[in-house]
């Protein structure tokens, strides 16, 4: 009997199989930091937008106008690595991981979908192209999305990292548009978000996706109910702890102090960013 007594896991998503694909060590240039907003303007902001258009915006949809903001403010920051060396991306383009039930296995799954240019689109925009393509996403009819889903499906295990690779040379350092082979032109963006509140967590640092080519990834926590200070008194608060991870070799902490003091003012001043509203009727 061996060390350990183990059961293989047969059965693994295209995301899953991606994942064992990508990271062949825990070695790598991850740095992290976490930023805590207030929200209670934004949850205002929330309810008046919803009240006088009549559609669902979440912190989801703000955060894509948000995270454009702060590329804008710290273009440096919108950048990849090709040839050891840092280019800078023309558009932005935010990537929203959706968690989705895999049609094969049936099991819990990760996908995701990107809105581009979201800094030259209406807040109401980016709710619409939101929802129509996580449906799309969900109900797997995002042609490209499926077929690279299905690749992943049939690649052999010993095989998925080398193809990971080879992708990512192709797509980023050789700079080629592989969409007649399925993969789709500039899947990722310039920064990847995940809601982690959605899932009921506070905090968490999500890792860097070395295949994707994005220098930085941001983690929304849940908003809370805590204490906070005010004019010297103890007065309660909403709160949420926005996490990230960055490619140190991109970024360092003088691009991340003019980013998070970005993303502060949008999140806890909505009413002075984002769309202006009409008083509701």
């Amino acid at each position: 009997m061996g060390n350990l007594e183990l059961r293989r896991k047969k059965r693994l998503s295209p995301f899953r199989r991606m994942a064992l694909g990508t990271w062949r060590t825990t070695y790598d240039p991850s740095v992290y930091g976490s930023l805590t907003v207030r929200m209670e303007e934004a949850l205002r902001y929330i309810e008046a937008f919803r009240a006088t258009t009549g559609k669902r915006v979440t912190v989801t949809h703000m955060m894509a106008k948000a995270m454009a903001a702060v590329f804008q403010k710290m273009p440096d920051a919108n950048a990849i690595v090709r040839w050891n060396r840092i280019y800078l991306r023309k558009r932005i383009g935010v990537f929203f991981q959706v968690v989705m039930e895999d049609p094969v296995t049936k099991e819990i799954d990760l996908s995701g979908t990107t809105i581009h240019d979201p800094e030259q689109k209406s807040l109401e925009d980016v709710v619409d192209e939101f929802r129509a393509r996580v449906d799309k996403v969900r109900k797997g009819k995002d042609k490209e999305l499926e077929q690279s889903r299905g690749m992943l499906r049939h690649v052999p295990y010993l095989l998925l990292g080398p193809l990971l690779r080879l992708i990512s040379f192709f797509s980023y350092t050789l700079n080629l548009n592989l969409r007649w082979l399925g993969i789709p032109r500039d899947p990722f963006g310039s920064a990847m978000v995940t809601n982690i509140g959605s899932l009921g967590l506070e905090e968490a640092y999500v890792p860097l996706v070395p295949y994707s080519r994005v220098p930085i990834v941001v983690a929304m926590g849940a908003v809370e109910e805590v204490a906070v200070v005010e004019d010297g008194r103890l007065v309660p608060g909403k709160v949420m702890r926005i996490c990230a991870t960055f490619d140190h070799r991109v970024l360092d902490g003088a691009h991340a102090s003019t980013m998070a003091r970005t993303l502060r003012e949008w999140m806890e001043h909505p009413f002075e960013h984002f769309d202006p509203l009409p008083p509701a009727e």
